[in-house]
């Protein structure tokens, strides 16, 4: 903690802090670059890959054969999205079928008549 940081009351109770001798490789210097202690951070690296390996194997992912998977993958989210636009468009045209002919009667029957 800093003197100087401190309010002014609280200056006078605390006295100066020992300099902190830096070793080549202390924790600190660790805590750095893992950007954690060393085993929290591999605790939580191997959580988050058990989490992305069961989302990427729901996926039908496979670590053995990476690129094959993916190709399938982007393949079959292609094809689920043109069925996906094939049924719109049986609906669209089932619906069209029923809805435009009585549209046209209706607007035939409330048009304006002329003398």
């Amino acid at each position: 903690m800093r003197l100087e940081k401190l309010p002014p009351a609280n200056r006078d109770r605390i006295g100066a802090t020992p300099e902190r001798i830096e070793t080549p490789m202390s924790n600190d210097t660790m805590t750095k670059v893992f950007g954690g202690s060393p085993l929290a951070v591999l605790g939580r690296l191997i959580l988050v890959s058990i989490l992305v390996g069961v989302i990427l194997s729901a996926l039908g992912l496979d670590p053995r054969d990476i690129l094959r998977s993916l190709e399938r993958l982007i393949r079959s989210v292609w094809d689920m999205g043109f069925e996906a636009f094939w049924w719109l468009w049986r609906y669209l045209l089932l619906g069209a079928v029923v809805v435009v002919p009585i549209w046209i009667v209706l607007r035939l029957v409330n048009a304006p008549r002329g003398k």
